[in-house]
């Protein structure tokens, strides 16, 4: 095996001050999609931006403490400078009319051939409370906690088949 860079280094100042702001994925219906992610993973709607020119719109979604959303700006402006200066964004981008297109036939979502993007990953309190939740809430489990080699961790999908895994506190203990 050849020896591996040491990627533990202290990087270069030039980059001081970069963040990983925000993933973007294409969703088909954004009533149903925002509906999935609000009310079922629990983030906020930090701002949305339609495009006019390029007949689509962007919607930014997060987690927010109550602080954080007391203070949020009412101005589209201003929701946009507070959602592109914070970390662990996720952009929703609605095409325009896909979500009245029949023959519409869906975004790829990395997991199948030829496989690339995989997952988002939220991190929740009580991993067993949420899986108990979701699937009251009628939510497409791929795996649950119980299955599979790696115990302690589920992957659901949103509307648009994108999966997301679902890890708690004890998920770190379970599969080391």
């Amino acid at each position: 095996m050849s020896q591996q860079p040491d990627f533990s280094k202290n990087p270069d100042p030039a980059t001081h001050g970069y963040v990983f702001n925000h993933v973007m994925m294409r969703v088909r219906d954004p009533e149903v999609s925002l509906d999935f992610y609000t009310r079922i993973l629990g983030m906020t709607l930090l701002a949305t931006l339609d495009i006019e020119q390029f007949s689509f719109t962007n919607y930014y979604l997060g987690y927010t403490s109550p602080a954080e959303r007391a203070a949020a700006s009412k101005e589209q402006d201003g929701q946009l400078r507070q959602m592109f200066s914070r970390q662990s964004v996720l952009e929703l981008t609605h095409n325009w009319g896909t979500e009245d297109d029949d023959d519409f036939e869906g975004y790829h979502n990395g997991n199948s051939d030829p496989k690339g993007y995989g997952h988002i990953c939220i991190n929740v309190p009580d991993l067993e409370a949420a899986c108990e939740r979701f699937e009251e809430l009628g939510v497409n489990f791929t795996k649950k906690p119980d299955q599979g080699g790696m115990k302690g961790l589920a992957f659901i999908t949103d509307p648009d088949g994108y999966a997301i895994e679902v890890i708690g506190p004890e998920t770190v203990s379970s599969i080391s």
